[in-house]
């Protein structure tokens, strides 16, 4: 891989891994623009495990401040009766029971999700679908319930939307988001759990991937490889302050427009041969 190909392939993945438009999508569609197809498969999905620590560092650092003061309300809160715990517990407990339905999907259809669902038509449906499921809970959703009124069955229920995006092209923040939206969440407070909520499943999905496929990494890839991973991450950074700053007015309707324009294009130059599934 050339150092302009792992820009490309950066640029994409920071931009697309917070917005609810799916990177593995994109990702796996800019590797076909690219001519990457015919790369060994554990290099190309080294290259990818190790550059989505730059966005996995991102989110790390933009919310910080909230890891440490919720991970330490959540520790002070063990053994105590969930009426006498703080908001921030309560926050560290949802985190954790909304991780679990995207761990145990994750771990048990494994196989499936990294063969059979990587199929590029599989891709261009789940983005029109799940761009226009975003877009019909955008408009009839309340938009009145802020993060601090999330209850224990709402997070559950957040989990779930977040476990469909092992399905690539659905998006891990569109999962979430659109979910939040039906529940009466403002797009503020669904964006902001979605953040908060991906944090332990990125993190640690992303850490195990490039434990076990570093290795795949040749030498002469070591350095387009940390172009494309620091590219990620300052990328990633700035979407996660747009977003949020552009949700305090905006509506999810661009990613929506997006997500339905790109799927459909997908589709069209798969069926007309330009493009392989």
């Amino acid at each position: 891989m050339n150092p302009f190909d792992a820009l490309i392939l950066g640029i994409v993945q920071g931009l697309t891994e917070f917005l609810p438009i799916s990177s593995s999508a994109h990702v796996q569609i800019a590797q076909q623009l690219l001519g990457l197809g015919s790369m060994p498969k554990p290099q190309l999905t080294a290259f990818i495990a190790t550059i989505q620590l730059g966005t996995e560092l991102a989110v790390v650092i933009y919310f910080w401040r909230d890891i440490v003061r919720i991970a330490s309300a959540w520790l002070k809160s063990l053994g105590k009766k969930p009426s006498a715990i703080s908001q921030d517990a309560k926050m560290g407990w949802l985190i954790i029971a909304g991780s679990m339905p995207v761990v145990v999907i994750g771990l048990v259809f494994k196989n499936a999700i990294e063969n059979q669902l990587r199929n590029l038509w599989i891709i261009g449906v789940t983005l029109i679908v799940f761009g226009l499921l975003l877009g019909l809970a955008d408009k009839i959703g309340k938009r009145q319930k802020s993060i601090e009124q999330l209850t224990t069955k709402h997070g559950i229920l957040f989990g779930l939307g977040q476990a469909l995006a092992v399905i690539p092209g659905v998006s891990r923040s569109g999962g979430t988001i659109t979910v939040g939206l039906l529940l009466g969440y403002s797009r503020q407070a669904a964006a902001r759990y979605s953040f908060l909520l991906a944090i332990p499943a990125v993190v640690a999905s992303g850490l195990f991937e490039f434990a076990t496929t570093y290795k795949d990494l040749s030498n002469h890839d070591l350095l387009a490889t940390a172009i494309a991973t620091v590219v990620s991450f300052a990328v990633g950074f700035s979407v996660i302050v747009g977003l949020l700053r552009y949700l305090e007015r905006g509506s999810f309707l661009p990613f929506v427009i997006w997500r339905v324009g790109v799927g459909t294009a997908l589709l069209v130059l798969l069926s007309i041969g330009q493009m392989s599934a």
